[in-house]
């Protein structure tokens, strides 16, 4: 969870911009499954699908209302997944891919029934491959849309899918390897959600480092410190209270509500980033039910009575 754009600069979102994505909000649980599977994580599906949406507001002077909406997002998110796993470090791995023969043995395409599995395998995959199979035999997109998309040939597409299909029926199968734990961040984590549930706003800033940076999605992006989060919280209609927990392996504070019969569910989660024993980035999903659905487990310990 990297804040570095401009979005990080906003504050409090502005009324044009809110609109705008309160008009896209329909797109949206389709662009972040995307961005999850490209990215490999939910979250920093999630915090990519951000930065498309803000990339767009600001590209609307150059778009052509003539034209479908969907795929003009689709094309900027793609182009920020691929800067994403750029940034990550395998940009190597794709050129190397990008270097191997066109012709390969054609594999069928899995079918849309298979379309959860796929989604989670193509992680393996180059960039060009991973977005070719994740678009045609998740998505369904026509190999027309898909070349537009990610700025080849259909001809292209067409050899990215077959090698991407071969390498995929070619998996051996065997699990993930869990992210690495980071030093120290259980135990902040505990710290976070004791004081965040006696609302000890106080304890918790002294977590924080004094330029920690806070995205509420669709509110807020800028300092922790210029924010209204605490009071949002403080205010909120909702009953509500926080645990320590794991969203697809991955620390993260869990947000729990009340559900019919008065039970604790999880609702949204909270990912915090620390450097040094400091909390120096807060990220909050409150604002995105599509994201719990699309991981594939959210834990948290019992709540005590």
């Amino acid at each position: 969870m990297d804040f570095t754009s401009d979005l990080d600069r906003l504050g409090l979102f502005d009324t044009r911009y809110a609109a705008f994505l309160a008009t896209v909000t329909h797109l949206r649980p389709r662009l972040h499954r995307y961005c999850a599977r490209m990215t490999g994580s939910v979250l920093d599906g999630e915090d990519v699908m951000q930065e498309a949406l803000f990339d767009a507001f600001r590209r609307l002077d150059r778009y052509d209302d003539s034209r479908p909406l969907g795929p003009w997002l689709f094309r900027i998110a793609h182009n920020r997944c691929i800067d994403f796993l750029r940034r990550r470090g395998v940009r190597q791995d794709a050129e190397a891919a990008a270097a191997e023969p066109d012709i390969v043995l054609p594999v069928d395409p899995p079918g849309l029934a298979v379309g959860r599995a796929v989604e989670r395998l193509v992680l393996h995959l180059p960039p060009k491959e991973r977005a070719c199979v994740l678009l045609k035999d998740v998505f369904d997109h026509s190999l027309e849309e898909i070349a537009e998309l990610v700025d080849s040939t259909v001809g292209g597409v067409k050899a990215a899918l077959s090698r991407g299909r071969a390498k995929l029926a070619a998996l051996p199968d065997t699990p993930a390897a869990p992210p690495a734990a980071v030093p120290g961040m259980a135990k902040l984590l505990r710290l976070y959600v004791d004081r965040f549930n006696r609302q000890d706003w106080d304890g918790v800033r002294a977590l924080t480092s004094a330029d920690a940076r806070l995205r509420v999605a669709d509110c807020f992006a800028g300092r922790l410190a210029d924010s209204p989060y605490f009071i949002e919280y403080e205010r909120g209609a909702i009953p509500w209270r926080m645990a320590p927990g794991e969203l697809d392996g991955v620390p993260v504070v869990v947000v729990l509500h009340r559900d019919a019969v008065g039970e604790w569910e999880p609702a949204s989660v909270v990912r915090i980033g620390a450097t040094d024993g400091r909390i120096n980035r807060i990220a909050d999903y409150f604002k995105c039910p599509w994201l719990l659905p699309a991981a594939a487990s959210v834990s948290c310990p019992p709540r005590e009575p």
